[in-house]
């Protein structure tokens, strides 16, 4: 059994990027993968039954997304029923120190995973409107290259099935995915143009950094003030982006924010004293394309953000311009 727990942990990183993919949730990743081991334990606990298993990688990512797609059924009963959008649960850390260094954060292996993997969490929002079965079928084939043969398995249906069931998830992420083709250095100058337009106060510095078909998403939970429906268009994320960051301006004290990754990508943190027992704690992150921001996003929802260390004294005072 030692033995068989040392070749798990070996692969624990791996199937955390699986479940990390098909669930969008630390925390439901990190369950499905221990539910992993648990059948592994399970089924695995002899030498003889170890010595069939040919492919132990192979095997684990089988057993997580079996686990993976009864979570994500279940899980849609559950975010139909949520108040406003649905964003997925980013993965933040600090922007690398003078010598590589994470500034004192030990990564974790789903950080892990969004770094080597750059999992982007605009493609993890598309995944979302998929099924569970469409999900499954495209992370397991396009992502992590398993054949259709396995992925039947994990579906209970034929290959011609699962292949015709990635064919239609890889058609929706590539109409409905946000456009993303800057590299770090576009990608840093636009998030910092939008941060200063927004300082300014002035819709025109604003609109002169969004793409005309921008799109504004956020996820507060019903706790925090956000858009409860995507907001289009440049002109109206101009507005909405003002008015929010003017109410924040106003509603809180001792707003503080920092640069941040978000998946690999740079991002921002922001934290203030919203309500006495309800600090704002949130994330935003960007998609840019054609030298403009084709997409923010707007993450406020306390459970999604309780493994993101706070910025705290570390913070810097950003004042907003006030009427």
């Amino acid at each position: 059994m030692r033995d068989l727990a040392s070749e798990f942990e070996a692969e624990r990183d791996h199937l955390t990027m699986v479940a990390y993919r098909m669930l969008g949730s630390r925390a439901e990743a990190e369950d499905a993968v221990q539910e992993t081991w648990l059948r592994c334990a399970g089924a695995l606990d002899t030498p003889q039954a170890r010595a069939e298993v040919r492919d132990l990688r192979g095997w684990l990512t089988t057993a997580t997304a079996r686990i993976c797609l009864d979570v994500l059924r279940s899980a849609r009963v559950r975010r139909e029923s949520y108040h406003g959008e649905w964003l997925p649960e980013p993965i933040v850390s600090r922007l690398p120190g003078p010598a590589g260094g994470t500034d004192g954060f030990a990564p974790d292996p789903a950080e892990r995973a969004a770094h080597t993997e750059q999992v982007s969490i605009a493609l993890l929002t598309v995944l979302e409107r998929l099924t569970p079965e469409q999900r499954v079928a495209f992370v397991l084939h396009d992502v992590f290259a398993v054949p259709f043969a396995e992925i039947a398995t994990v579906l209970a249906t034929s290959p011609a099935a699962a292949r015709q069931l990635a064919s239609r998830a890889r058609r929706a992420v590539t109409e409905d995915g946000p456009r993303h083709s800057a590299d770090p250095a576009e990608h840093q100058r636009l998030v910092s143009a939008f941060l200063h337009a927004v300082e300014s106060g002035e819709p025109e510095r604003l609109l002169e950094v969004l793409a005309p078909d921008v799109v504004f998403v956020g996820d507060g939970g019903g706790l925090f003030p956000t858009a409860r429906h995507p907001v289009v268009g440049a002109v109206k994320v101009a507005r909405f982006a003002l008015g929010l960051m003017r109410r924040a301006a106003w509603d809180t004290h001792n707003l503080r924010m920092r640069p941040v990754l978000v998946n690999g990508a740079l991002g921002l943190q922001i934290e203030a004293d919203y309500r006495p027992g309800l600090p704002l704690h949130g994330i935003m992150w960007f998609t840019v394309a054609d030298g403009r921001i084709t997409a923010a996003y707007h993450q406020l929802n306390p459970e999604k953000l309780a493994r993101v260390p706070r910025i705290g004294a570390d913070g810097h005072p950003w004042q907003l311009q006030r009427d």
